[in-house]
């Protein structure tokens, strides 16, 4: 019988050689053979199927526990068509720095067993959340169960002050920059309850969404909280500009960027995530620090709005991006005052490799 070596395996297979090592010794290889400290695998062994990655897709089924402005949720089949091909094998760290609401987070935390994931952002109200969440579950689901059950039976008028009175108490804190379960559960509490789970400050920073019009809003979803939770036990979270994450990527990362998207006119500028603006100049800026991942070989994903949608010649993206894949795939818009202005538009996704 001819053999192979564990790293030719490896690169036969498109996975680590460490990998390969442990499907040899959990013999989920038939007839491999150790001589010394060396594992001889048959040329005509088949790869074997991933065992971890059935596992974690018939157990785990998180869903963002926030509902996101721009949320990649609708656009989750076209993001994983992008995956890397050796995600949960030789691509073992994973980092998303303008988290939001975590759909693709979440996809892969629910299929993929990596060693390190890390995720940031700039609104440090939604940041604490996820560390609450991760840290602290038990007190937020238990204040969030509270919510519901004094929210949920009362009148329309009743609600509409219980919301506003809720929505001030969280701008209170907010200015004292308190970040506690509190503030956490209110965060969750006012998505929940608010205009199209929308987060938006104004000038001041104060949270200003209006109360939204849902018959039983899911405010306390207690099974998805306590999964969320387990699988964010293990992961960097943190506050602050997607820069922070130059040290966490190397080659062995796949990153993806879900930035503030670039307003296709004048009237659709909603960036106000927190009190800072993206503008052209961020973009760019953006550009250049993919860029920089990308050359040292990171696998990179970016999502951004389409210009061409109102201009076919705007070539903003196209220029800034052009030594990547530029992909254009379609999405509804949900979130518009006019209702004409909603339904099927382009957007990007720009790959590195």
């Amino acid at each position: 019988m001819n053999y192979m070596s564990a790293k030719e395996a490896a690169e036969l297979w498109g996975i680590s050689q460490r990998r390969v090592a442990v499907l040899c010794s959990e013999q989920r290889i038939p007839n491999v053979e150790m001589i010394g400290n060396m594992w001889l695998i048959p040329k005509n062994a088949e790869k074997p199927i991933d065992g971890r990655s059935v596992r974690y897709m018939k157990e785990k089924r998180m869903r963002p526990f926030v509902k996101w402005a721009g949320g990649k949720g609708q656009l989750i089949g076209e993001i994983k068509k992008q995956y890397p091909k050796g995600l949960g094998d030789t691509v073992r760290k994973y980092a998303e720095p303008f988290v939001g609401g975590g759909a693709v987070l979440f996809d892969i935390l629910n299929k993929y067993e990596l060693d390190e994931v890390y995720i940031s952002d700039t609104n440090a109200e939604l940041i604490n959340t996820y560390r609450v969440l991760r840290d602290n579950a038990d007190c937020l689901i238990s204040q969030l169960a509270q919510y519901q059950d004094e929210y949920i039976p009362l009148s329309d008028d009743f609600r509409k002050e219980y919301y506003y009175q809720k929505r001030k108490r969280f701008n209170d804190l907010k200015r004292q920059d308190v970040m506690d379960a509190e503030i956490a559960s209110l965060f969750i509490f006012l998505n929940r309850t608010c205009f199209n789970g929308l987060y938006r400050v104004n000038s001041k920073g104060e949270y200003n969404v209006p109360i939204g019009s849902y018959k039983a809003p899911l405010i306390c979803d207690m099974d998805n909280l306590r999964q969320v939770s387990e699988a964010l036990s293990n992961v960097t979270i943190v506050c602050g500009d997607y820069r922070k994450s130059d040290d966490f990527v190397d080659s062995n990362t796949f990153v993806y960027f879900d930035p503030p998207y670039r307003p296709l006119n004048a009237t659709s500028s909603f960036t106000a995530y927190t009190e800072n603006a993206f503008d052209d100049k961020a973009q760019a800026e953006l550009a250049e620090y993919i860029q920089q991942l990308s050359d040292r070989d990171a696998y990179v994903v970016a999502s951004n709005s389409d210009p061409k949608n109102t201009d076919p010649d705007d070539d903003f993206f196209d220029e800034l991006y052009s030594k990547m894949k530029i992909m254009r795939i379609f999405a509804s818009r949900m979130i518009n005052s006019n209702a004409s202005s909603r339904g099927k538009i382009s957007e990007l996704l720009i790959c590195s490799y």
